[in-house]
């Protein structure tokens, strides 16, 4: 009941954020290929009147990426977003969005000055409260359609290079679940022709800044859309798990007593629908995935293939990701040796660091640990589970940074997997980020994990002994200011005493007043308040 009247409470707030502007969808925008719509604040394109940003070409990367994939010119996500736009939005200072409308991430403010930092909390630390609105949030979105994006469910040959726009509305929930489809499904090659080789987000050094710019964009379309600006997306630690701690009905969902592959009907999420999961179907039609409904959520934790994954990752495999130096080596794809990415993804051995095809650890033991919606890459987004996966998977990658301290130029800069490159824009977002861009600590972008918070020496150091020393700089003007309110208060008490006593000696005690007039007293109370 808490929930149900939460979610009717926050039915009426509005959201934003996701793959292709609604204000970009027409035929006349694809064919012109400007993506720049007005900033609502003063009507002008991009916000430009303000200041906020300008319509610009877009600047692709010429480095070349690697050789996994041998064409050119067949899939739309090729020099992404050149096929649809080739002049967007660029914003200015901490400005960001389709629009220019937002704040980059970590900072606030109507003019995105102010600095803030969210901290992510394992799951099982929020208290019923929050782990109930946290719920509430989920189903909000499931059921929310964005006002602001669309989905393509064509390719753009099939919407007559843009004259015959195909786009369809698609619920904030699942707008994410469609982005993570897409970026992750097979190029579409005419006829029966398919390449599965290919991924913008996975098995390559973009699959770690992807999915962290994904959980950014998701929590902030939460923040948006709830009005709850400091809501964090939780983790769940899954180091030494031996089962699905969080698939009980009070979290996450537990079994259905009568099919063991569903939900039990007293979650939240055995009502829902998911998208995207029918894919030799869109591959025979050649066809991209609709958002249409395709069936329940399914999963069925522990019953998976225990020859490819034997159990969850324990805490000696993260350290031992962590230890590895390389951010990836050799080809950069899923047969990298004693690289980090590599082996946090699960290509590798968390023993080893040694490629090895015939097993799934680390993120990817999860995956198929889970034995269901969340076992196929391409609609694994459908289970709500993957957000906490995800943002432990990210708070691995954090710690990582923080331990090696790279400099950018560590992620590779060319012959990387296709879309992976260092200045690659990654798929499908818009407005355009860069892999390189969320190559940085997580603090630098508006957020920290509470268990490296705890665990970090130099939290202190390097985030609050700066407002500290900031605080100094202008202990000065404070103390002065001090000095001069209390002189000014020991003058004005003075003279309200010498005021009370000449009042005494001019009414006698006995006729002095117990109780003040109704009036006196009402203009007393005004005045305390202000």
């Amino acid at each position: 009941m808490l929930l149900a009247a939460l979610c009717c409470l926050l039915w009426s707030f509005q959201t934003s954020a996701g793959h292709f502007p609604r204000a970009c969808a027409s035929s006349k925008n694809l064919m012109e290929k400007e993506c720049c719509p007005p900033w609502e604040g003063d009507g002008s394109p991009c916000g430009q009147l303000s200041g906020r940003g300008s319509c610009q070409d877009i600047n692709l990367s010429k480095a070349p990426p690697g050789p996994q994939f041998p064409f050119t010119g067949v899939d739309d996500r090729e020099s992404w977003p050149s096929v649809f736009y080739n002049r967007t939005c660029q914003c200015f200072d901490n400005f960001m969005g389709f629009n220019c409308g937002n704040c980059k991430f970590g900072f606030r403010g109507p003019n995105c000055r102010e600095r803030r930092l969210l901290v992510r909390r394992n799951i099982f630390d929020l208290s019923v409260p929050e782990k109930n609105k946290f719920l509430a949030y989920l189903t909000l979105a499931k059921h929310t359609t964005s006002p602001d994006y669309v989905i393509p469910t064509g390719t753009y040959g099939q919407m007559n290079n843009g004259s015959t726009p195909m786009f369809s509305d698609i619920n904030v929930y699942d707008l994410f679940v469609w982005m993570h489809y897409y970026v992750s499904r097979d190029t579409l090659l005419g006829g029966s022709e398919i390449w599965k080789d290919i991924d913008f987000a996975h098995e390559a050094p973009g699959f770690l800044p992807w999915h962290r710019l994904f959980l950014l964009l998701w929590e902030q379309e939460i923040q948006k859309l709830t009005g709850d600006e400091n809501f964090t997306i939780p983790y769940w630690d899954w180091r030494d798990a031996d089962n699905c701690e969080i698939c009980t009905d009070e979290y996450m969902g537990g079994r259905d007593p009568a099919n063991p592959n569903l939900l039990s009907p007293a979650s939240f999420f055995s009502s829902w629908q998911i998208i995207c999961s029918r894919l030799e179907e869109y591959n025979r039609r050649q066809s991209l995935c609709d958002g249409a409904s395709e069936g329940p959520l399914l999963r069925n934790p522990g019953n998976h293939d225990r020859a490819r994954t034997p159990r969850l990752p324990s805490s000696a495999d993260v350290e031992f990701c962590l230890s590895l130096t390389q951010y990836d080596s050799g080809a950069m794809d899923k047969a990298a040796n004693f690289s980090f990415r590599n082996t946090l993804e699960g290509f590798a051995s968390p023993l080893t660091g040694i490629a090895d095809a015939s097993q799934s650890s680390m993120h990817n033991a999860l995956h198929i640990f889970m034995n269901g919606t969340m076992s196929q890459v391409q609609g694994s987004a459908n289970d709500p589970i993957f957000l906490l996966h995800h943002a432990f998977v990210d708070s691995i990658f954090e710690q990582w940074l923080r331990r090696h301290h790279p400099l950018q130029e560590v992620y590779p800069e060319a012959n990387a997997p296709i879309g992976h490159n260092r200045e690659s824009y990654m798929v499908p977002f818009i407005p355009l980020y860069r892999n390189g861009d969320f190559f940085i600590s997580s603090r630098d972008l508006g957020y920290d994990y509470s268990y490296l918070q705890d665990s970090d020496p130099d939290f202190f150091q390097n985030y609050i002994k700066p407002y500290l020393e900031q605080a100094s700089r202008i202990w000065p003007w404070l103390v002065g200011a001090a000095l001069v309110g209390s002189v000014l208060t020991a003058v004005l008490g003075g003279l309200t005493r010498r005021l009370c006593r000449r009042k005494r000696k001019q009414l006698p005690e006995e006729k002095e007043p117990l109780l003040m007039e109704k009036e006196d007293y009402h203009s007393l109370l005004y005045q305390s308040h202000l």
